[in-house]
């Protein structure tokens, strides 16, 4: 790559940093992000002398049409919803892209235009998606080469506060996209468990739960990520008998969820709130006078007033008669307010990113062995959060790689090529992000 390259980078959220940083260090690179907010592109650009920050809008095509044309790759940090419109400009101007979002059903059909191209669109290169389809291959394919079988596999991944960190009645803080979280809480999930397709519809989401212990850290609670079922055909493991994307959270989360849900506060029709106060918001959701607020939430949801629920509902501040609501908004708004204000990290703490995986594999001479794979990465208090490091890096350094030709591929593709997987694991182990393995047969 002896001539420089140009990248566009679309947004400059709370994952951005650490990949245009690591970008900037790649001799002969360019990066020009895009974004609305220009003070925080510069503020991660920060003088660098191969880098700018570009004000743009997501409704100006016009503008994006001209950036794109002008750059020889880009990455979209956009929301999912904007990502089928920047890869049609892309093939359109031949262009690859990169996004850690999941392949849409609309992304999917540009495929062909994307081959036709001699366009690579990546796409599912972050955490969650991304190291998870990464990390899961390489085993996979390990033990496939040795004429083995999955029989088993389940992935789980959680994106929390650290152990020391975790002070809160709720077990969590968020160190990614807040309203992403709260959206998370309105997926169905199926998945396959010991031949069996279960499918959860969204009411019964958080009632799916199961417990994972991970050795030397802490106990989780788990709950279904969406789809697992089309992984089996992607990972090209047709006769497992299991498998199971799971998402990984302190003791006592799903079960709060799981009383929110009862209360409909996942509900984004606008309500009539202005000037009540969160006590009467509560009263008007479970159609009560609001006299004794905990005695008739606890009767409305079947649980003990001495309850962790209705603890952690008074700690959140839901009881709350002076906390006045300043305009109309929806049970979904109101509890998005609440969480953001309470679920804060404090000065000097740190996140924790864990995924963990578990295979069994089958071997022609009928022995079978049990694979566990975990990666445990902190945040730095003074710089990175473990999500921003764990999601963008493996965008960055799949970008550089296209860049130096040593990904060449066309059409639209997730990570589970070894020739996606293994340069950026590698890449990816030399930050102190990777994997402690164990084996055991059985």
């Amino acid at each position: 790559m002896s001539e420089q390259k140009n990248v566009l980078v679309l947004g400059a959220g709370m994952v951005s940093k650490p990949l245009v940083r690591y970008l900037l260090d790649v001799e002969n690179i360019y990066v020009t992000m895009a974004t609305r907010t220009v003070s925080k592109a510069e503020t991660i650009i920060d003088g660098h002398p191969r880098g700018e920050a570009i004000s743009w809008t997501v409704d100006d095509k016009e503008k994006l049409d001209d950036m794109i044309y002008k750059s020889d790759i880009v990455i979209s940090l956009l929301p999912y919803i904007y990502h089928t419109t920047v890869a049609k400009i892309c093939i359109k101007y031949k262009k690859n892209l990169v996004t850690t979002s999941y392949v849409s059903k609309e992304m999917q059909e540009l495929d062909k235009k994307a081959k036709d191209a001699g366009v690579l669109i990546l796409n599912e290169i972050g955490l969650d998606p991304g190291i998870d389809h990464m990390s899961a291959m390489e085993i996979i394919h390990q033990i496939q080469n040795r004429g083995g079988t999955i029989e088993h596999f389940s992935s789980y991944c959680g994106a929390l506060p650290s152990v020391e960190a975790n002070t809160n009645p709720l077990g969590y803080k968020f160190s990614w996209s807040p309203k992403g979280v709260v959206l998370a809480g309105k997926n169905d999930a199926r998945y396959l468990k010991n031949g069996k397709v279960v499918k959860i519809n969204t009411r019964d989401l958080f009632k799916d739960v199961s417990s994972l212990e991970i050795e030397n850290l802490a106990k989780f609670d788990v709950y279904p990520n969406r789809d697992s079922i089309p992984y089996i055909e992607k990972y090209n493991i047709k006769k497992t008998k299991t498998m199971f994307r799971g998402t990984m959270r302190f003791p006592g989360w799903c079960e709060l969820w799981d009383n929110f849900k009862k209360l409909n506060f996942l509900d984004e029709k606008v309500k009539e709130t202005k000037g009540m106060s969160n006590k009467n918001f509560i009263a008007l959701i479970i159609e009560s006078k609001g006299e004794d607020i905990k005695n008739e939430l606890s009767d409305y949801l079947c649980i003990s007033r001495d309850s962790d629920i209705i603890k952690k509902f008074e700690w959140l501040g839901f009881f709350d008669e002076n906390e006045i609501i300043k305009e109309d908004l929806s049970p979904f708004d109101l509890l998005f307010n609440i969480l953001f204000k309470k679920l804060q990290f404090n000065k000097g703490e740190k996140d924790m990113v864990v995924l963990h995986h578990e295979f069994i594999g089958l071997y022609p001479d009928g022995k079978r062995e049990k694979i566990t794979s975990t990666m445990v990465d902190y945040g730095d208090p003074e710089g990175d959060t473990a999500v921003a490091r764990t999601v963008s890096f493996p965008a960055a350094i799949a970008t550089k790689l296209i860049l130096q030709e040593k990904i060449n591929l066309t059409g639209v593709h997730i990570p589970i090529l070894s020739e996606i997987y293994e340069p950026v694991l590698q890449e990816l182990e030399k930050i102190e992000i990777k994997f402690n393995i164990t084996k055991k047969m059985l």
